[in-house]
């Protein structure tokens, strides 16, 4: 079959099973299943498949079709014009969560960052690209995240100035740092049940929801935070948007100074930050 027909009915098997956006998805996969870029497919359409590719790209289809993300099936996702590695052990990054990565590059440079709940280390891993001399600490309660973190580390070449501890947020964490950041699990009890297939069934539920109100690690994290932060350092949090206002007044609480809600792309509430000053 050739690289043409492939993605025809590719598209056509996808759409049939529901999947919205079945081109982008199929061309991802068909790319994938080859070894060529997305690109590339449409400047070599009578390229002859392998029987190997063939059954690759079916097998692809067929996990998507059960509503396996993309990005699972192929192993990686793109994040900050970079791509990372990730697994069933780690949340699959979101296109909102650059709104942390923008924000902090917007304030002084930091030269000692800390990334509570990392998973696939997407974070201090931009970052360190992004701030030469810049070291960090990134924790995480799953070792199998740790994993993969480490890797993403290593594939970007900032392995030396990542350290990984597994830990409970700042449990066995020691020192002070310029910026303090974090994707924590938001996702309140309630609003599970209603999370497509793909995130529910694919990412690790503690990446996902803290149970209750979705508000208890943002309780741990103010508490916690300010003996961690240096003089100037800034903390910045990534929040479900409609938690902003529950997520100031914790910070507020617990004495944080000039506490912000930023947006993302959408409009919608993204991140808060704070400070110690």
């Amino acid at each position: 079959m050739i690289l043409r027909k492939a993605l025809q009915d590719g598209m056509a098997r996808l759409r049939d099973a529901g999947i919205h956006g079945p081109e982008r998805d199929a061309r991802a996969l068909l790319a994938d299943a080859v070894g060529l870029p997305p690109a590339r497919l449409s400047l070599e359409p009578d390229l002859e498949l392998t029987a190997a590719q063939q059954a690759r790209f079916d097998a692809a289809l067929t996990r998507r079709c059960h509503r396996e993300p993309v990005s699972k099936i192929i192993g990686r996702r793109a994040f900050w014009g970079r791509d990372f590695q990730v697994s069933e052990a780690v949340l699959d990054p979101r296109p909102e969560t650059e709104t942390l990565i923008a924000e902090a590059l917007k304030g002084p440079a930091p030269r000692r960052i800390l990334d509570l709940g990392t998973g696939s280390g997407i974070l201090p891993v931009t970052l360190l690209l992004e701030c030469a001399g810049a070291t960090a600490l990134a924790t995480d309660v799953s070792p199998a995240a740790l994993r993969v973190a480490a890797a993403n580390a290593t594939t970007h070449g900032v392995a030396d100035r990542l350290t990984l501890q597994q830990a409970d947020w700042f449990h066995g964490v020691i020192g002070q740092f310029d910026l303090i950041l974090s994707n924590p699990p938001y996702i309140s009890e309630t609003e599970m049940r209603d999370l497509a297939p793909e995130v529910l069934n694919h990412d690790p539920h503690l990446a996902l929801t803290p149970g209750g109100d979705g508000l208890s690690p943002y309780v741990t994290i103010a508490e916690d935070a300010p003996r961690h932060l240096t003089p100037a350092g800034r903390l910045m949090v990534e929040i479900g948007w409609k938690q902003g206002p529950d997520v100031v007044a914790i910070f507020r609480e617990a004495g944080l100074s000039h506490v912000q809600i930023l947006a993302d792309l959408d409009g919608r509430d993204r991140v808060v930050t704070a400070t110690i000053a």
